[in-house]
């Protein structure tokens, strides 16, 4: 299987083998699988306090009275400590000591990643994921290395109009909304869409001139994952390859 090398200017400069892994079959079981698994694992421990509701000072009346045997405050009449009593404590609280974590097998886990690395070079899963890009555009799209130099974000995005992935970037900029519920409370305010994901040898540079771009990834081939590959379990990601990236995963196999 083989891709065209684009320019900076969006001509196409020379023809490449890809590797094996992009001769995959589509296994969008195993891809959904396989992101569930690593979303779990990297999910954190949580838990409420042990003495929540806890700290009232209580007593259970004794029969007779004609209420119910809850523990009381000490001071008063009102019930508390209890689950359903005001400021009682929950009935079954999430615990810091329950795993989350999901196993999954090492060759179902690689599997996963070379169907979702192959999806990169399939047209119709790349649109369908919602992602805009030039008709003449041939999937997957490989650059020469002088893409790796760009440090300013005026050079990248210069670039990217060349290579007619640019429309991409304004989707996901347009894209980004206020997060519906209390999660916007809690240090993530806002919904970004995933654009573009950048996989080149060498990211210092790179990360200059696009990290700034809303919903841009860049990564090198070993951080290469199913998260980056599949965001949310669908394959088919807009994903735009160094010459020097594709050699390190020809390495890598």
């Amino acid at each position: 299987m083989k891709a065209k090398v684009y320019g900076l200017d969006g001509t196409v400069t020379d023809e490449r083998s890809l590797p094996a892994a992009f001769e995959q079959g589509h296994r969008p079981d195993v891809i959904q699988k396989t992101f569930n698994a690593m979303r779990a694992n990297a999910r954190q421990p949580y838990g409420v306090d042990e003495r929540a509701g806890k700290r009232h000072p209580v007593e259970p009346w004794s029969p007779g009275r004609g209420v119910s045997r809850v523990p009381r405050l000490t001071q008063g009449r009102r019930a508390a400590f209890m689950p359903g009593t005001v400021g009682g404590r929950v009935a079954h609280p999430p615990k810091p000591e329950k795993n989350w974590g999901k196993k999954i097998n090492k060759k179902e886990k690689a599997l996963a990643r070379r169907a979702a690395l192959a999806a990169t070079a399939h047209p119709e899963l790349v649109t369908e994921r919602g992602h805009r890009l030039a008709e003449d555009v041939a999937l997957p799209i490989v650059v020469d290395d002088e893409f790796e130099q760009l440090t300013k974000t005026k050079d990248m995005i210069a670039a990217l109009q060349k290579l007619g992935v640019y429309d991409d970037v304004e989707r996901a900029r347009q894209g980004r909304h206020i997060r519906a519920g209390k999660g916007k409370r809690r240090g993530r305010k806002y919904k970004t869409p995933r654009s573009l994901l950048i996989v080149a040898g060498d990211t210092e540079n790179v990360k200059k001139a696009a990290g700034n771009l809303i919903g841009v990834d860049i990564v090198t081939p070993r951080e290469l994952n199913v998260l980056h590959l599949a965001p949310g379990g669908d394959a088919g990601r807009l994903t735009i390859f160094t010459v020097s990236a594709l050699e390190q995963m020809e390495e890598m196999q």
